[in-house]
C-alpha cells in the first residue's frame, strides 16, 4: 500500500489549492472567481470563441461553463449570443468591461509565480510534466 504522502492526486490536488488560494485575494479585489479568471485569460488571448473551444483550454464541460458565463454575463463582462451560421452554438464575447478588466489584471501572474521557489528551469520542467498528464489525458478520452 502506498503511504497518504506518497499518493500523486493528494499532493497535486494540495498544491493546486495552494495555488489557487494564492490568486484569491488579488482576484476578490476584481470580483472574480478563478474560474471566471479563467475564462477570461482565455478570452483576452484568443477573442471571441463558442463554448465547446473555451471548455477544450479549460478542461471543463459545457454543464459546468454554461452556469459560470451566465453569471459573467450578468455581472457584465461578457456576452453570449447564438451564431449566425449553426444556432445550436453559442459564441462568447468580452465586452468593454471583460476588456478593460485585462489591465487591472496584468500584475497578478507574477505576483502569485513569485511566491514560487522555482526558477526558470524548474517551472519549464513541471510545466512540461503537466502538459504530459494532461495530454495523456485527453488521448484516453479519444
Amino acid at each position: 500500500m502506498i503511504a497518504f504522502s506518497e499518493h500523486l492526486c493528494f499532493k497535486t490536488y494540495a498544491v493546486s489549492r495552494y495555488i489557487t488560494g494564492l490568486y484569491k485575494p488579488y482576484l476578490d479585489e476584481i470580483s472574480l472567481t478563478y474560474p471566471q479568471y479563467l475564462v477570461m485569460l482565455v478570452l483576452w488571448e484568443n477573442g471571441e470563441m463558442n463554448i465547446s473551444k473555451i471548455g477544450e483550454y479549460l478542461h471543463l464541460d459545457n454543464g459546468t461553463l454554461t452556469p459560470l458565463l451566465k453569471r459573467m454575463e450578468k455581472n457584465g463582462l461578457l456576452s453570449r449570443n447564438r451564431s449566425m451560421d449553426d444556432e445550436r452554438v453559442v459564441l462568447i464575447n468580452l465586452t468593454e468591461d471583460g476588456k478593460v478588466l485585462k489591465e487591472q489584471t496584468k500584475h497578478i501572474p507574477e505576483a502569485v509565480q513569485s511566491c514560487f521557489p522555482l526558477n526558470g528551469e524548474k517551472k519549464k520542467e513541471l510545466m512540461n510534466t503537466l502538459d504530459e498528464i494532461l495530454l495523456a489525458q485527453n488521448q484516453s478520452e479519444i
